[in-house]
């Protein structure tokens, strides 16, 4: 581990959107490439990563009761989603020279091994890069409750949560350009003022453990890398004073 590094284990959680690039649907190859370089810059320095990708490109449970499918039926579809990106993700890491294993939330041994807390952290010391697939396991939970989940299970240092914007803001950044962007936000105000960091369950989870949670770019290259190295990049979420804010 490199000492000047000031994360040594975290928790990496990319949405399924994410992977799609500036397609409609499904997986852009050269996303899944450019994550896999920027992730492999920090795995390379002795970081253990683990990873939660969403399943949002393929399919959302939350959708499952508009289009007349039972919700418990629609969140299990979308677990699935969340494993077939979970393999694409493996695959191309492992093309890159990264050693990986996947594991589940859900029992399918002839594609990936199950979630045991010990293997996992067992994995993570040796270097390997931990996939976590199918989010807990059971409906009504999102794969940013799973990140916080997998994240305290595995005693990260923190959630790195990869977004398209700068980190959080007090309004919406992409409708709104005057929108102001927090270096650091309590996780009571993320709460109070549905800022939509995470969901109210993985963000509670968080608080609870007191696990920060660092929101970024994934988007900017280096940007991982920089917030490992103890940059100020992004917005920290954490047990910090509660502020007033005024939204645009």
């Amino acid at each position: 581990m490199n000492p000047k590094m000031k994360y040594k284990r975290i928790l990496l959680k990319l949405s399924g959107e994410s992977l799609m690039g500036k397609q409609a649907y499904g997986i852009d190859p050269t996303v899944l490439g450019y994550f896999a370089d920027e992730i492999k810059k920090i795995l390379d320095l002795g970081v253990q990563v683990g990873i939660v990708i969403g399943g949002g490109n393929i399919y959302r449970g939350l959708n499952a009761e508009s289009q007349g499918i039972d919700r418990v039926t629609g969140d299990q579809m979308g677990m699935l989603a969340t494993i077939i990106n979970s393999l694409a993700m493996q695959d191309v890491c492992e093309q890159k020279g990264m050693y990986t294993r996947l594991m589940t939330a859900i029992k399918m041994e002839q594609v990936a091994e199950p979630f045991i807390r010990r293997r996992a952290i067992r994995h993570l010391e040796k270097g390997r890069l931990v996939i976590f697939g199918a989010g807990t396991g059971h409906p009504y939970f999102s794969t940013d409750t799973a990140a916080s989940l997998r994240a305290v299970e595995i005693e990260a240092d923190a959630i790195f949560k990869g977004t398209r914007v700068d980190g959080v803001f007090d309004s919406d950044p992409e409708k709104n350009p005057k929108a102001n962007r927090f270096e650091e936000i309590s996780y009571m105000d993320v709460l109070k003022n549905n800022l939509r960091v995470m969901d109210l369950t993985a963000i509670s989870l968080c608080q609870e453990n007191n696990l920060p949670i660092i929101v970024f770019n994934m988007d900017v290259p280096g940007n991982l890398l920089k917030i490992i190295s103890g940059e100020n990049v992004g917005t920290a979420v954490g047990n910090f004073n509660p502020k007033e804010i005024i939204k645009n």
